[in-house]
């Protein structure tokens, strides 16, 4: 059965599925524990969410990540799902940042966003290393934005 759980301590617990989504440390370091996190359970642990709030009405997925032996099984879909959910009192945009991949962007859209805006240089700029998706370099923040 399916259960979504707020995690309120110990949040580095799951810094390797943290990781498979944001790939360096420090950058995670900066949201984890301003960020509400939650885990995704199904007959163990298959996905997390971290959400910030970003001010003015605004929402911010900074990490999502599902196992990857259990990715394309609706659980990231779900979690966008429950976070809609449990702020569209408290919130009116629920907002993404991520790169321009051919990954990452399609599922965004999948789950109603829209491309808002982009930060120029973001990847190389606050990374220590490339960061490549689906064989494509991360240059650009992309954001992408819904309606709550």
């Amino acid at each position: 059965m399916m259960e979504i759980k707020e995690v309120k301590t110990d949040k580095k617990q799951y810094l390797s599925l943290l990781l498979s989504a944001d790939e360096q440390e420090s950058m995670i370091d900066r949201y984890l524990e301003r960020g509400t996190m939650y885990v995704l359970e199904d007959h163990g642990v298959k996905g997390e969410c971290v959400v910030t709030d970003e001010g003015n009405g605004v929402l911010e997925i900074k990490n999502i990540a599902i196992a990857a032996a259990e990715q394309r099984k609706g659980y990231g879909k779900a979690l966008v799902q429950f976070i809609a959910e449990a702020y569209r009192q408290k919130f009116t945009i629920l907002q993404v940042g991520t790169g321009d991949s051919p990954l990452t962007v399609p599922f965004y859209e999948k789950c109603g966003f829209t491309r808002s805006h982009r930060i120029q240089n973001f990847f190389p700029a606050n990374y220590d290393h490339p960061i490549y998706e689906a064989g494509v370099q991360l240059v650009d923040m992309i954001y992408l934005q819904r309606k709550l």
